[in-house]
């Protein structure tokens, strides 16, 4: 995992081990699961119409988005970005 993912995971874990007040991934965490498979399935929308019809500055901002959302997913189901390195390596054997 880069440094930037690997922070960005560390805060993830951060705030739902140690909620802090007005911090949105507590909301997520707080709202919990369905609303965070909603995000995640908005972000991914918002990429595709972003790869169809926007500047790649726009992709760029939405995969972001994306990622992140997915990064609340994993975490808010006790997995980690290691359970989804270990996928792509079974699958590229």
């Amino acid at each position: 995992m880069s440094d930037v993912l690997q922070t960005l995971w560390d805060t993830i874990e951060d705030r739902k081990r140690n909620p802090v007040a007005g911090s949105y991934t507590v909301s997520l965490f707080e709202a919990g699961l369905p609303r965070i498979a909603q995000k995640v399935g908005e972000e991914a929308v918002e990429t595709a119409v972003a790869a169809l019809s926007e500047r790649d500055d726009r992709v760029v901002c939405e995969m972001a988005d994306l990622v992140y959302h997915c990064l609340v997913l994993l975490a808010a189901k006790g997995l980690t970005w290691a359970d989804l390195e270990a996928e792509l390596a079974r699958r590229f054997r």
